[in-house]
């Protein structure tokens, strides 16, 4: 696998520089990425073994077959050299036309096509279960889709006639767009990054170093052609391995920085977001997400059930996964045993294996934290709470975390319970049961629950009275999604993937299309034989025409 990959020199293993405005930097410190088999099958040598490499203290020919990649990490200079190169290219490819533009999609979009089969099988190096690995790349697919692209391109630009004069409404690049992706899907998130180049910004890209290789592979080997095929200037994208403190400081530090698109905790991204604005940037953030799911009285309980089983996929470490669910109590055991079920059915395995949903959770702690908080607050847990070792036996050691359900009893203090009230972040779904009250009095209180989330990501009903769908859709502000008897997670055309309110994505939180994100709007006047005079003294006079 892996044969686009490039090998530097006599190097048995895969090798990306730096990218830095067309040209390659390499550099005498990597990141290496060790396989997830490896992992699996003795994590304390791969960890110990990454580490040796990293320290330069072990000669990767030796250990090839347990090495996938490795990425150059890149010194000051670099990261310096990425913002100029970026702030130089901006304005030569914002003068391109839209349309243009427009065509780095369509040839992503083939591109990825192409080689969705090698780019699954990278994933799958960095520790995706295959069949996450796939919806991966699906939602790749989905963020350059033709109907999605085409619809944010109609909100770019707008023309009117007014009389004498031609007006324009229309987005403009912000400039230069500087990007942090997270941890658990950093090639995806890159990739969905990309679409702000669509507004005409130039792109700084820093891949972490827990997880480099997947940037790398489709930054690389997907959108550099594509920009290569319409002839954009060198420098609107770079892309290196780096730490992400001293980046993030250089990036607020720097004139040329106009947005910072930031994904990760809460607390850092509130934090990055006042720095932002302090030093006159627009921060764009995707931070936590704490999804309610509400099952009523009349839904269809098995595809319910299938829907919330989601929330155990990748073992939960997925911003966008159901987080709670508040159940009408009608209908609470049906559904909480169709549960039970579904979560005892994952079973763990290597990424590579098929139907493997569950990922590896190296620090479990904080997960045993919340079950035992719930269990002290009245909660009962349904199915799970275990370690798991590769194979599904249980194990105090094991690295994997049985999916959970808990049972939390009332709506009233539920969000007492800290796996309600926040994002976990593990595979752990509680269940709310509210109390039995008349079902318009419990539509309105389910709604004030999901409306005073503190996150807002998505957010999703199961129903079939329509007035119930009606007035759930009417009232329901909260998130950037509302999903309704549908997937959570599922992609569809057309609706944003990321963004959201609240602590998802702070104060200028929404959806999130990069492409209208990383723009602002402007309005354009161009008269013809207009008086200036007359267009200030005859406005009121001419109002009533």
């Amino acid at each position: 696998m892996f044969e686009r990959l490039r090998c530097e020199g006599n190097q048995p293993v895969p090798t990306y520089p730096s990218y830095v405005d067309g040209a390659e930097i390499y550099s005498d410190r990597y990141a290496y990425t060790v396989s997830s088999r490896s992992i699996l099958e003795d994590v304390f040598e791969s960890l110990t073994l990454k580490r040796r490499l990293e320290q330069g203290r072990l000669d990767v020919r030796t250990v090839a077959g347990k090495v996938v990649g490795r990425c150059a990490i890149a010194d000051a200079e670099t990261v310096e050299a990425a913002v100029r190169a970026a702030a130089a290219a901006a304005p030569e490819w914002a003068a391109v036309p839209l349309d243009e533009r427009l065509r780095v999609a369509e040839a992503v979009r083939e591109r990825v096509r192409q080689h969705r089969a090698e780019l699954v099988e990278v994933l799958i190096a960095e520790g995706n279960p295959r069949a996450l690995a796939e919806w991966q790349v699906a939602g790749m697919l989905e963020g350059v889709r033709e109907e999605t692209v085409a619809w944010c391109a109609e909100q770019m630009h707008r023309e009117f006639r007014h009389g004498p004069r031609r007006l324009v409404v229309r987005r403009m690049p912000d400039g230069v767009v500087c990007v942090n992706p997270p941890q658990n899907a950093p090639a995806a998130s890159a990739l969905f990054a990309t679409s702000s180049l669509l507004a005409g910004n130039a792109l700084v890209i820093r891949a972490p170093q827990s997880g480099p290789l997947g940037v790398m592979y489709v930054l690389r080997e997907l959108v550099v052609p594509a920009l290569a095929e319409v002839g954009a200037p060198p420098g609107v994208l770079n892309v290196f391995c780096a730490r992400p403190s001293p980046v993030l400081r250089s990036w607020l530090d720097s004139p040329l920085v106009d947005d910072i698109f930031y994904t990760g905790g809460v607390e850092r991204g509130l934090e990055l977001q006042a720095e932002c604005v302090a030093k006159g940037k627009k921060p764009i953030l995707e931070l936590a997400g704490n999804d309610c799911v509400v099952v009523w009285r009349d839904a269809d309980l098995d595809l319910a059930a299938e829907a919330l089983t989601e929330s155990f996929y990748g073992s939960g470490q997925i911003c966008m996964l159901p987080n709670q669910v508040v159940v009408h109590p009608e209908v609470a055991d049906a559904l909480i045993e169709r549960i039970r079920v579904a979560a005892a059915a994952l079973r763990p395995g290597y990424p590579d294996d098929e139907g493997a949903l569950l990922s590896p959770v190296l620090r479990s702690e904080r997960f045993f934290a919340y079950v035992r908080d719930a269990v002290a607050r009245g909660a009962a847990v349904v199915h799970g709470a275990r370690r798991l070792e590769v194979d599904g036996s249980v194990s105090d050691t094991g690295p994997f975390l049985e999916p959970t359900v808990l049972r939390v009893n009332g709506l009233d203090g539920c969000r007492d319970v800290a796996a309600v009230d926040e994002e976990t972040f593990f595979p752990l779904l509680p269940v709310v049961v509210p109390e039995p009250e008349a079902d318009d009095v419990l539509l309105a209180r389910v709604i004030d629950h999901v409306n005073t989330n503190r996150y807002g990501l998505r957010n999703s009903l199961w129903a079939t009275d329509s007035s119930v769908v009606d007035e759930f859709v009417r009232r329901v502000g909260n998130g950037g999604m509302l999903k309704v008897n549908d997937s959570h997670i599922g992609f569809v055309p057309y609706l944003p993937s990321h963004g959201g309110t609240g602590l998802t994505g702070g104060v200028f939180g929404e959806a999130n299309y990069l492409m209208l994100r990383t723009s602002h709007l402007q309005g354009v006047s161009i008269a013809d034989g207009v008086r200036p005079r007359d267009a200030v003294f005859d406005a009121y006079t001419t109002i009533h025409n």
